[in-house]
């Protein structure tokens, strides 16, 4: 018999206890995956910013090199080569630096290995992709520079 004093027995479902004990590692996910993802578009828009910066930086050699008859394919070559020459840099450094810092993830991590090929090679490509887009927008607009107007810039 139950004791009428006492309250009434809860009762939950498997799923529920489940979710809520699975909840705080869930939202610290999806701010880790929000996080990522704005710093992977500020890490863009940065490229791009030092790629326009540098490339504004020498309008007066891309103006020399097209007076002298550069075709505008090699200028957008040779700007585009520097700059996903730096991103290469940029991703072997990340690439070993990640294999470090995921093993402060490991205890977060249930039935996925942290050496994941298909993540590590994903974000790499997320990142060659923004920075070829990076370098390949000033690199056009330099291409377009009139040699006239390029000289004479200061």
């Amino acid at each position: 018999m139950l004791d009428a004093a006492q309250p009434a027995p809860t009762f939950t479902t498997m799923e529920d206890a489940l979710s809520e004990t699975v909840a705080p590692l869930h939202f610290t996910f999806l701010l880790l995956g929000i996080f990522a993802s704005v710093a992977a578009i500020l890490a863009a828009v940065g490229l791009y910013g030092l790629m326009a910066y540098l490339i504004d930086d020498r309008t007066r050699e891309i103006g020399i090199r097209v007076a002298l008859g550069a075709d505008r394919s090699q200028v957008i070559r040779t700007v585009v080569g520097n700059g996903m020459t730096l991103t290469l840099i940029g991703l072997v450094a990340g690439f070993l630096m990640s294999l470090a810092a995921v093993r402060l993830l490991r205890t977060m991590l249930y039935k996925v290995s942290i050496y994941d090929p298909w993540t590590f090679a994903a974000g790499a490509v997320v990142l060659a992709l923004a920075a070829c887009l990076a370098c390949y927008l000033p690199a056009r607009r330099a291409a377009r520079l009139d040699p006239m107007a390029a000289l004479r810039a200061e």
